[in-house]
């Protein structure tokens, strides 16, 4: 059992947990019933002098009346001491510990969480952080549900065979040959600068002299080179993207005519190009063009020639009104043509496509 010293400490331990507020009450409410004390004893006073003048039962003589018993401070300090005990009790409910003596409790009191606050942030680095719509979306590709998203970019779609020594020319001749096509291709269909109508520069560097002079004079009797090279007419298309899509083969083979003999490339393309109205990419379409031909692969005079043979390319889609030989694209909001394209569509993608006079219809790009 606690000795009085302890009850001593702990009592002034609950005396600390009340706080100021709580104390200013008690003793206000002491105050009050030390008050209504004196109120109470007044009346007893008053009836027992009536009662002692009178002679009734309640009075023993002017001197043998029992002293009156004074309520004061006492009584405030008493009221003061019990509204104290009172809120002990109060306090012991929630801190049972205070008044145990050698008793390890196990659960340690559960402080009550203040609400947690979080830091003001800067509304600069909010909206910072805010995405925008569309911000952290990419932009769809132009070939995207076509069968070209799944083509090679640029000339990486020019698949050459394997070199090997062929029709009089040794395998070094013939990877060489095979080299030089694929730039000559380049040229023809990638070179963005001759696609949109502008002069087919790198390529006639290509070519061999002789075919080069030749090469020149039909573009200026002709006014364009489109016998080789696919271009768009001028004015008429930019590209959506710096991607043009290519898928394809080249097949090796030998070639022999009155005056020489070597390697025989056929090619076999599917050209892809993402191009709109001038200034308005919101009128983005896919053009699929069909280029094939041939590459005669010789030497002559001591050296290596790569002659391009019998070239040519279809488009989709494009005009059937104009035969100038550049295409002029078909956008969704263009005028129908006059000349409306003959036949059974055709997939513009299929390789194996046969090969057809005029303007044919084609299914969609």
């Amino acid at each position: 059992m606690p000795h009085g010293d302890d009850l001593d400490a702990r009592f002034n331990e609950l005396v600390a947990q009340i706080d100021e507020e709580q104390q200013r009450r008690m003793r206000a409410a002491a105050v009050k019933g030390a008050k209504e004390q004196r109120r109470t004893d007044r009346l007893a006073r008053r009836e027992s002098r009536s009662a002692r003048l009178s002679g009734g039962p309640g009075g023993h003589g002017g001197h043998g009346s029992e002293p009156q018993r004074r309520i004061g401070r006492a009584w405030i300090a008493m009221a003061v001491i019990t509204s104290l005990i009172t809120a002990a009790g109060v306090i012991v409910t929630f801190r049972p510990d205070l008044l145990t003596s050698g008793v390890v409790v196990d659960d340690p009191p559960v402080p009550i969480a203040e609400p947690a606050v979080e830091p003001a942030g800067n509304p600069a680095d909010e909206a910072a952080e805010e995405p925008t719509e569309g911000a952290s979306e990419e932009p769809t590709s132009p070939f995207a549900g076509s069968p070209a998203e799944k083509y090679a970019e640029g000339a990486a779609g020019f698949a050459l065979p394997e070199a090997k020594a062929l029709g009089g020319l040794s395998k070094k001749d013939v990877a060489k040959g095979l080299k030089l096509t694929r730039e000559l291709m380049a040229a023809a269909f990638l070179d963005k600068k001759a696609v949109l109508g502008g002069k087919p520069s790198a390529f006639t560097k290509l070519l061999s002299p002789d075919q080069r002079d030749w090469f020149l004079r039909d573009m200026k009797k002709h006014k364009g080179s489109a016998a080789y090279v696919i271009q768009f007419a001028k004015g008429t298309a930019e590209f959506s993207t710096d991607v043009i899509k290519v898928h394809g083969r080249v097949k090796l083979g030998t070639f022999k005519d009155r005056w020489r003999r070597g390697v025989e490339l056929k090619l076999n393309h599917i050209v892809v190009y993402a191009v709109h109205r001038p200034g308005r990419p919101d009128t983005t379409i896919r053009v699929v063009a069909h280029p094939k031909g041939r590459v005669w692969l010789y030497r002559e005079e001591g050296r290596l020639v790569a002659w391009p043979l019998r070239w040519g390319a279809s488009s989709t889609p494009a005009s059937c009104d104009t035969r100038d030989g550049f295409i002029h694209p078909v956008y969704e909001d263009s005028p129908r043509g006059t000349v409306a394209p003959t036949g059974a569509p055709v997939d513009p993608y299929e390789l194996e496509e046969d090969d057809s006079e005029g303007c044919v219809a084609t299914q969609g790009t």
